[in-house]
């Protein structure tokens, strides 16, 4: 099979585009024939060696696709042939990736596509979806009637906060460029706030006078002196972006009013914990709430090239698909 792969961590220009082995399934793996796989941040950083995980080389890149069901392990039940899929949890921990014209998937990894979505749209979409679910769900704790800020929310994953959180009945206040207020507006953000203007803080101070209940910075920002000023009782900050920031803590405010900060990256999900949020994003897939503004789909082959622009910074507000079948 034909796959994009390293044999050493590094920079875009490590990647190779050529013939591998073809895997095979365990008992309770699924072999997939790969349509489509997304090019995220974390790829760069697990590629780079930056995010340290267990390679094993030939390293296949690539954390998510979409495909169709080529053959099942023994010990597994609920897939077919024939089935069309995702996963969004491999090349992680000594998983092989996506980035590939087959990959094995362990099933407790695998969800069923909707019927009628479109392969491309999907996997766009779907790790910052399951990012953003867990983020406000699990790590946030977000419950029906709370106030919600998304920091950096016109972006891939911030958009996909809003939504959820305005699915699940939050206020949902937002920080973007002024030219993204209407996108963040139709996502569901009640009310959405320039984070260039310089009176921001006093602003979001008068739109929650009570405080926010969750406070998520997508942006990479980490202001934890503002964001935990901004805090309601017992208020959480989800940080997912960052990790270089080295920000001050204001630890009296925190425990005086009784709030948290959380780190979180999906990549140490567990399983369940995917499988739910997997369901949360079919649901939202299924009735085409969840969509990249802008979609470029090049060929499987220009994977380092993809790598190497998202590194400039060129691929900002901009999901890059991986497809198998294009020259």
């Amino acid at each position: 099979m034909r796959a994009a792969y390293i044999e050493q961590p590094g920079p875009p220009d490590v990647i190779r585009y050529g013939e591998l082995p073809a895997p095979r399934p365990g008992p309770t793996d699924v072999l997939v024939d790969v349509l489509a796989t997304a090019v995220d941040p974390v790829d760069a950083l697990v590629r780079s060696g930056a995010f340290r995980t267990a390679l094993d080389f030939p390293f296949v890149i690539g954390r998510d696709l979409v495909g169709t069901v080529a053959e099942t392990g023994p010990g597994v039940t609920g897939f077919r042939a024939g089935d069309r899929v995702w996963c969004n949890s491999l090349g992680h921990e000594g998983r092989q990736g996506a980035a590939a014209e087959q990959a094995v998937v362990a099933a407790d990894r695998l969800y069923p596509l909707p019927a009628g979505v479109d392969p491309d749209l999907a996997v766009a979409a779907v790790h910052p979806a399951a990012t953003a679910y867990l983020a406000l769900f699990v790590h946030g704790r977000l419950r029906l009637g709370e106030t919600v800020l998304v920091a950096g929310a016109a972006g891939n994953v911030g958009s996909a906060l809003v939504t959820f959180a305005a699915r699940a009945g939050a206020r949902v206040l937002a920080t973007a460029g002024a030219r993204d207020a209407g996108y963040c507006a139709r996502a569901g953000a009640a009310e959405v706030f320039d984070y260039r203007d310089p009176e921001l803080t006093g602003r979001i101070h008068r739109a929650a006078p009570a405080g926010v209940d969750v406070y998520l910075d997508t942006a990479g920002v980490n202001d934890l002196e503002t964001s935990v000023c901004l805090l309601a009782r017992r208020g959480r900050v989800v940080l997912l972006a960052g990790a270089g920031t080295r920000p001050v803590l204001p630890a009296g405010p925190l425990y005086m009013n009784g709030g948290s900060v959380v780190g979180f990256v999906i990549s140490h999900a567990t399983t369940v914990e995917l499988a739910a949020a997997a369901r949360a994003v079919n649901d939202l897939l299924g009735q085409g709430l969840l969509r990249p503004r802008t979609l470029e789909v090049l060929p499987l082959g220009a994977a380092a090239e993809a790598h190497a622009r998202m590194e400039r910074g060129e691929l900002r507000g901009r999901r890059v698909v991986l497809r198998t079948g294009l020259a």
